[in-house]
């Protein structure tokens, strides 16, 4: 069976994130993390390696939502939580009760323990994790021990100091003869100090890595001056298993608000595509803003959004030469000339779209700014007075529903346009009356 091409999934990033594809109702399907998430949603799409969920799933998709993340394991926290919260069919569906490891270290116990485990109780122990790569933790766990930073018994016996263990068992240990262990069983260790041990280890799993990781990179350059490479890559992975436990996770700063925001920004987008019948989504937007005060200090401003959401860093200014006496459409074209003939000749990467705010005179003038530079990008105008969209060669304006994603999304970017210019244009003034 041939997959179905599904939809356009060009507005989904290279990042790191979680993904939520839906029916045509707007049901969610089936939740995933990615490490890219453009890679893993492109996966279901391709017909040479179909499998039965991309077979079964894929034909049913019809929107895609993404929230990104800042590491894997934000990715893998986020993915658990919506899961159990929406519950979608195909998750549900396919759900084989996997869990990641967490590490955790046995503090209920008068001797404690160092071990993984994939079920997190409340039983006075500390757990660290979870953990996507469980096998990069397994080696670092083994090092750890190997290289007795913190030796802390193997062994699964149940002993306390009310119940210590018998000496029988004691002797059959290969431990206890081998001298790894301290043997708190036997008395080799006192509790006080063998606790000491344990804390300093929660102290490591907390995030005190740093003189364990020089210590790593040294010995790993020594291995490979030696040419024990074996060594080295066992290092190596110790390095990247210490990074994976170090990754930064901040799922207490992405509530249900921060969800939701990033869900609705990527429908924005989605829905913006149709409603200008664009090629590609338009996750890249610029939108251009004129301010002036009765046809003096003309001034151009304009904002970027990306993915839906402001990217300030991109915002541009300008101080506007060739027009004069408030001429809005010479103004918007000494903008748009002046701010892609640069990125045109820096070679950079050109936006997706770009908006006027003004009618179908200032759609105009950007549109024979950038047929001047021979460029070709979309483009369109949001008028105010009652919110109509101007399009290249369209005669009407197109007039989108009230509360649909992609108006509120165009209007979003007006209206920040006009505050960046307005601020600019304010900050002009100041400086003429302090001459």
């Amino acid at each position: 069976m041939e997959l179905s091409s599904g939809p356009d999934r060009g507005h989904v990033p290279h990042a790191c994130g979680v993904y939520l594809m839906r029916d045509a109702g707007g049901a969610v399907l089936y939740i995933g993390k990615a490490k890219d998430l453009s890679r893993r949603v492109a996966q279901y799409f391709n017909p040479n390696q179909p499998d039965l969920k991309s077979t079964l799933l894929a034909p049913l998709v019809r929107a895609i939502d993404y929230v990104p993340c800042a590491s894997e394991r934000e990715a893998l926290l986020l993915e658990r939580r919506l899961i159990s919260a929406r519950q979608p069919f195909f998750n549900v569906l396919w759900k084989d009760d996997k869990s990641y490891p967490f590490v955790k270290i046995t503090m209920g116990e008068d001797f404690p323990r160092l071990l993984l485990t994939r079920r997190k109780l409340k039983d006075g122990g500390l757990y660290f994790g979870p953990y996507p790569k469980v096998s990069l933790i397994k080696s670092l766990l083994d090092y750890l021990w190997r290289q007795k930073l913190f030796p802390l018994r193997p062994c699964r016996w149940n002993f306390s100091l009310a119940k210590p263990l018998e000496p029988r068992v004691i002797r059959s240990c290969l431990y206890y003869h081998t001298r790894e262990c301290p043997a708190p069983c036997a008395g080799r260790i006192a509790r006080q100090e063998y606790r000491r041990i344990a804390h300093n280890a929660a102290l490591f799993f907390s995030g005190r890595r740093a003189d364990l990781r020089a210590a790593f990179e040294k010995q790993m350059r020594a291995a490979a001056r030696r040419l024990d490479y074996e060594r080295a890559a066992r290092l190596r992975d110790n390095l990247r298993a210490l990074e994976q436990m170090g990754e930064r996770v901040r799922l207490r700063a992405v509530g249900a608000g921060d969800i939701a925001g990033a869900l609705a920004s990527s429908r924005a987008v989605t829905d913006l595509q149709a409603a200008l019948g664009l090629g590609v989504p338009p996750s890249h937007v610029e939108c251009f803003d004129v301010s002036h005060f009765q046809g003096r200090q003309l001034v151009a401003a304009m904002v970027c959004f990306k993915d839906g959401e402001p990217c300030p860093g991109h915002y541009r200014r300008f101080r506007l030469r060739e027009a004069s006496g408030g001429d809005d459409l010479r103004s918007i074209a000494e903008a748009v000339r002046r701010r892609y003939g640069r990125l045109a000749r820096a070679g950079e990467t050109l936006p997706d779209l770009v908006l006027i705010d003004g009618g179908k005179g200032q759609l105009g003038a950007a549109l024979e700014a950038l047929r001047e530079l021979k460029l070709r990008i979309p483009a369109a105008a949001l008028a105010k007075r009652i919110e109509q969209v101007f399009l290249p060669k369209k005669t009407d304006s197109v007039i989108l529903e009230p509360g649909r994603p992609g108006l509120r999304l165009l209007q979003r970017l007006r209206d920040e346009a006009h505050r960046f210019g307005v601020a600019y244009h304010r900050l002009l003034r100041g400086k003429d009356l302090l001459k």
